[in-house]
């Protein structure tokens, strides 16, 4: 049986290079047969990944069979997850997010969650010697996880041993750190081909604060202005996307990354709450720049009140 090797349903970068890495490391060093999936199409900076490094994009999937043997990667939350998630045969979760609940396993499995900025790096201290065996498509896929997980090490998640093993990488590969991570920016920036909906999901999360139900949606760019011209469209389609969903209330913060900064959209007094409770801040129109804001795991969801 072929293991199916995949992230949330929101595919990132680190969602959509890490299985890939995974099931390579798999197949080619434990010999056991697998396969990377993904549960929804790539966002702009995965997409251009996959095609910078010589991947095939991996098969969209929605739904686990019975039994299947699955490894879970970069979220261990069943929200993220299909909705069959527990009749699969999950025989590891491999994480870098905090321990969720809910899932049911068949039997005893392998779990690793760290408190590092990205999978890939959790992967390559797991690969032990064998990382030297990593052909030069699967480091630059494992090298674009961690430049896009800590922003180039903008982002307050990242750690030494993300920052270490990218300029690792990087050298190992010959290629100028900052040039491809500027590539992938702009390739992360280019939303243009994307429907509001779209955007609202695409970098998001379910999260609960008591009785009130948010999907907590990041857009990461070098070129906000695109996104923030956008304004009255994108909250025009909350509604919508909050009723397709069963949440609450849709939270979207445009984070920018060259000036650290994040641009959180206020459409009503809910939101506006949030802002003032959870950041500080002084909301006196329909958005609010929160300077130093980057990061949905240390520094949004962990502070969100209401």
């Amino acid at each position: 049986m072929t293991i199916k090797v995949f992230g949330h349903k929101s595919p990132d970068t680190d969602s959509t290079g890490s299985p890939i890495i995974w099931a390579w490391y798999l197949s080619e060093v434990r010999g056991t047969p697998a396969t990377p999936a993904l549960l929804g199409e790539p966002n702009t900076e995965a997409a251009f990944v996959i095609e910078k490094w010589g991947f095939e994009k991996p098969e969209i999937i929605s739904t686990v069979a019975e039994g299947e043997q699955v490894v879970i990667v970069d979220t261990n939350n069943p929200a993220e997850l299909p909705d069959s998630i527990n009749d699969a045969d999950i025989i590891q979760i491999i994480d870098h997010h905090k321990l969720t609940g809910g899932l049911e396993t068949k039997g005893p499995i392998d779990i690793t969650i760290k408190p590092l900025a990205c999978t890939a790096t959790i992967m390559y201290n797991l690969m032990g010697e064998n990382a030297a065996r990593m052909p030069d498509n699967i480091k630059g896929a494992m090298l674009s996880c961690i430049l896009s997980d800590t922003l180039e090490f903008r982002s307050p998640t990242t750690t030494d041993q993300d920052k270490d093993l990218a300029i690792k990488l990087a050298a190992e590969l010959n290629i100028d750190l900052s040039a491809y991570a500027s590539e992938m920016f702009e390739a992360k920036s280019d939303v243009s081909a994307f429907s509001d909906a779209d955007l609202i999901r695409m970098d998001s999360k379910e999260y609960a604060v008591g009785d009130t139900k948010f999907r907590v949606s990041v857009l990461e760019t070098t070129a906000p202005k695109i996104v923030l011209d956008r304004k009255d469209s994108l909250m025009a389609s909350f509604k919508a996307v909050e009723a397709e969903d069963g949440v609450d209330q849709v939270l979207l913060f445009v984070v920018d990354i060259l000036n650290e900064e994040a641009t959180l959209f206020v459409p009503n007094d809910l939101v506006k709450g949030v802002a003032e409770k959870s950041f500080g801040a002084t909301v006196e129109g329909d958005t609010v720049v929160l300077p130093g804001i980057m990061s949905r795991k240390k520094q949004i969801i962990p502070n969100l009140k209401v």
